[in-house]
Order: C-alpha cells, then sequence, then structure tokens
C-alpha cells in the first residue's frame, strides 16, 4: 500500500519517518520530495507498507498527530497521473513555443507557435497564420507569421 504524508517538518529525514511507520508494520520504501534545485523537502513524501490492514492502521493511527511540532496528513496515495507533453504552459505562465500551441491561458505565451501562440491573457507572440492571431483575448499579440 502505498501512503501519502503530508505537512511534514522539513527538517523530518526518511529514517524518521521509517521509524514512525514500523510500529505499525514492515516498511518496504520511504521517498522525501525535494526540490531539485535546493534540495529541501518540499514537506510531503509518500511511504510503501506491503500489508494493507497494517498500512491502514498506520494511516488511522499516525494522521493528524503532532509530529516535530506539525499534525501531519496521512492517507493513501492516489494513482500519478501522467501530465500532458504536447507543449507549452497552461493555465498561466511562461509558456513558450511550442508547435501545438504556445502557452494558453494567462500569461506570457511566447514566441512562435505554429498553431496560434499565447491565448487568453498576454504577450502573445508571434504565431504560423498571421501577425494579429499571437495573443489572443487580451494582450499584445504581435509579430508576424511564418509562412
Amino acid at each position: 500500500m502505498n501512503i501519502y504524508v503530508g505537512n511534514l517538518p522539513y527538517k523530518i529525514t526518511e529514517n524518521d519517518l521509517r521509524d514512525l511507520f514500523s510500529a505499525y508494520g514492515e516498511v518496504t520504501s520511504v521517498s522525501m520530495i525535494k526540490d531539485k534545485m535546493t534540495g529541501q523537502s518540499k514537506g510531503f513524501g509518500f511511504v510503501d507498507m506491503p500489508d494493507g490492514a497494517e498500512g491502514n492502521a498506520a494511516i488511522q493511527g499516525l494522521n493528524e498527530q503532532a509530529v516535530q511540532g506539525r499534525n501531519i496528513k496521512v492517507n493513501e496515495a492516489k494513482p500519478r497521473e501522467d501530465r500532458p507533453r504536447d507543449g507549452g504552459g497552461s493555465r498561466g505562465g511562461f509558456g513558450g513555443g511550442s508547435r501545438d500551441g504556445g502557452g494558453s491561458r494567462g500569461g506570457f505565451g511566447g514566441g512562435g507557435s505554429r498553431d496560434g501562440g499565447g491565448s487568453r491573457g498576454g504577450f502573445g507572440g508571434g504565431s504560423r497564420d498571421g501577425g494579429g492571431r499571437g495573443g489572443d483575448r487580451g494582450g499584445f499579440g504581435g509579430g508576424g507569421g511564418y509562412r
């Protein structure tokens, strides 16, 4: 059983987490999620326990318990959903140019998208289909297409 553990203190270690859960049964793995750039904990992690009954006992026993001054959140982990990889940041932020879509829905769509530049708010950049199309719905469309 894969268990999500959130609201962790930033100073907790994987060994500390393993010790907490080992009181309820066998722990096969512990992984703390860390920032790629700084290496600092993001305040959550996952614990894998092979026995579902032991995993459920750990969830019941540890959820909302104070650990190093913070009440941790413990529940069964949801399956990880695949993230789309078809281009640009959608719903806010620095989308960049891509073949199928640039950044959509807010902010800095970015240059040279084949099918349309940044749409929905802001700094669309150029698009294949002509000058005015980038930056649809408010903001600085600019740029000519590359026809």
